[in-house]
Order: structure tokens, then sequence, then C-alpha cells
């Protein structure tokens, strides 16, 4: 009987190469760790609130917060009040974000290449649609556990 392989330990060690190697490279733009993936989704996304943002980044408020708020002091990004809910800061990139923009997304499309260097087409779609797949069941564990509730493992 074959047992399924543990291919999280794959992704896990894909994700922190790929982290560690962004956050070698970002230093030149006076980016700390992690904050290019905030700097990237605002600037996709101009006006995006924080929660949303935490959501997307699975990373609970206290961490966004945290983020953003390095993000706005180095002048990177501007906190506006929402029209419809003053409460929400919509999240917008200063010109010096947007200037930082393109060279992220030149890593990113730089490091997704590499990645899918010895992969057909066909089969970088099916590796896309699987991660999807697994990618929404974890998220539904995550919601879960972030909500208080436990998995029943």
């Amino acid at each position: 009987m074959m047992t399924q392989p543990d291919v999280l330990r794959q992704i896990g060690t894909i994700a922190r190469a790929l982290d560690a190697i962004s956050n070698v490279e970002f230093q030149a733009l006076a980016l700390t760790k992690g904050q290019y993936l905030y700097l990237v989704r605002i600037c996709e996304q101009p006006g995006i609130i924080t929660e949303h943002l935490a959501q997307q980044l699975r990373v609970d408020r206290t961490t966004a917060n945290r983020a953003v708020q390095k993000l706005v002091t180095q002048g990177l990004i501007e906190k506006h009040a929402a029209k419809i809910n003053r409460k929400n800061k919509e999240l917008f990139p200063t010109a010096t974000g947007l200037a930082r923009y393109p060279q992220l997304k030149r890593e990113n499309t730089y490091s997704n290449q590499v990645a899918l260097a010895d992969l057909s087409i066909d089969e970088a779609h099916q590796l896309a649609a699987l991660l999807a797949k697994v990618s929404e069941r974890v998220t539904a564990d995550w919601t879960t556990v972030k909500q208080g509730g436990h998995r029943p493992y």
C-alpha cells in the first residue's frame, strides 16, 4: 500500500527558500523581512484595507498592522480613511512604493520561471490547479483555527 507523499515539507522548503532570497535581494530597496509581500498586494490593489490584506497573506491582523505601520513610516504606503466606513483605513502606495513595485514584480516573474523551468505548459497549469485545491483545504483549516476551532487529528 502506498502512503501519501509529504508535499507540505516540499512546499514549505520552497516558500522559505524564496522568502530568504527575496529578503536578501530586497534589502537594497530597504524592505525588511516579508515587507515586500505587503507592498506588492497594496500596489496591485490600491485601497485595500488591512483586514483584507491580512486574510490574503494568511496572517493575523496584529502582524499585518505592524508590517503596514513600518511601510507607512518608511514612506512606501499611505493610509486614508475609507469613505463608507471611516474606521477602516484604505492603503495606497506612495510614489516611492510604486517605484519599487516593478523590481518586486520582476523578481516574482523570474522565480516563477525558475520554479517551472522543467515543466511543460500543461504541467504548469496542472500544478497551479492542484496547488489551488491544496490552498483551499488549508485555508479552510486556517479559518477554523483562527476562529477558535480545533482540527480533529
